[in-house]
């Protein structure tokens, strides 16, 4: 009976890793670049974040839980899925400082302190802050540690299209971790959930959702590049720089706010964005920046279900491309990237929380 459940559970395990080679032999990459599975049974992973020993952690939605993917032996697959931490509220937003975890739910934000070694203790985290919004609308929160050592949260709009308190919602603020004060650093910004900082610059870029029901390719998401604080990138007003809103559009006009850098595909649901800081990809990524489309949800015709590489020259972008794709086919949705992580080695990981997997991308030459 023993050795009939083992033959049993080894034919399951070689069915769930054939499917996901089977699912990923239907993604398309430039030539010379492969996709393995870097980690799987890991429900609704969202959210990346790199240890200093090469751990990564992801973050969950709806599953309230947080995980730690070690990787000791560099085989380029993880040892094995820890969970941290569960019953969270929407622990969509993690990021690293001084060896602990920051957790960011939706209301407030958690410190798991010395992360690394306590990993199987199922750590008690303390509150750090907990003055975040209430309301349930666009109210998972990414966050990322900025170069200035201050926690960087997206707040995004509680509502479709609507006129939230400018102070609160559709804005971008930042914490500082040592003594919990609070700053705006960007308002007008109807949902991100990705940003990151030019590599060289310093300066910060995000990813913004476009409002919804103004058809099927109206308005574009877009890619804001906010080199400084105070910045408004026009909602609830105006979308993508030009596109005045029907209901709040006539209240101001246009040009008074930053247009995108780039506008992106409408409704795609564009998330994670990192610049490439790694060498093992050609030169033409270099500090360029790859942005993952969750996919649309509300479109006749579905798009994004892909990842997107947009090249910058003279600190402008200069482009948008299909990088990745093959997550949706005649509307069928294989999976859906959330986030990107350049690694140590220059690979880069792409979390799918349809899935439940993490997936490395390689350059191999070949």
């Amino acid at each position: 009976m023993r050795k009939q459940r083992l033959l049993i559970l080894a034919v399951f395990i070689l069915s769930i890793e054939n499917s996901a080679a089977a699912m990923l032999e239907k993604i398309q990459l430039p030539p010379g670049f492969s996709i393995d599975v870097y980690a799987e049974k890991i429900d609704d992973a969202r959210s990346l974040a790199l240890g200093d020993d090469g751990t990564v952690y992801v973050s969950t939605r709806r599953e309230g839980k947080i995980y730690a993917l070690p990787n000791r032996n560099g085989d380029h697959r993880v040892d094995e899925v820890i969970t941290i931490a569960g019953g969270m509220d929407m622990p969509n937003g993690i990021a690293l400082y001084r060896g602990a975890l920051y957790v960011v739910e939706h209301s407030r934000v958690l410190r798991f302190a010395d992360i690394a070694q306590h990993l199987r203790d199922k750590p008690k985290p303390t509150v750090v802050y907990d003055k975040l919004p209430q309301e349930s609308g666009h109210g998972w929160r990414y966050a990322r540690l900025g170069p200035d050592n201050k926690l960087y949260i997206g707040v995004g709009a509680p509502c479709n299209i609507c006129k939230p308190n400018p102070d609160r919602h559709a804005l971008i603020e930042r914490i500082n971790l040592d003594n919990g004060g609070r700053e705006i650093y960007a308002r007008g910004i109807r949902n991100t959930v990705g940003f990151d900082w030019h590599p060289k610059t310093g300066e910060l870029w995000f990813t913004d959702n476009g409002r919804d029901r103004l058809g099927d390719d109206l308005p574009p998401d877009e890619l804001n590049h906010a080199p400084k604080v105070g910045m408004h990138f026009g909602y609830p007003y105006c979308h993508a720089g030009d596109i005045a809103d029907p209901q709040f559009g006539a209240e101001a006009p246009c040009a008074r706010f930053t247009a995108p850098a780039q506008k992106l595909a409408p409704h795609a649901a564009s998330l994670g964005m990192r610049f490439y800081t790694g060498t093992q990809f050609p030169e033409r990524y270099r500090d360029g920046i790859f942005i993952a489309e969750h996919g649309s949800w509300d479109r006749s015709q579905p798009i994004g279900y892909r990842l997107m590489f947009v090249p910058l020259r003279n600190g402008r972008a200069a482009g948008y491309e299909v990088f990745a794709q093959g997550w949706q086919q005649d509307k069928k949705t294989n999976g859906r990237p959330v986030d990107v992580l350049v690694m140590p080695d220059g690979a880069l990981l792409v979390s799918d929380d349809y899935s439940g997997a993490v997936y490395r991308i390689a350059y191999t030459g070949q």
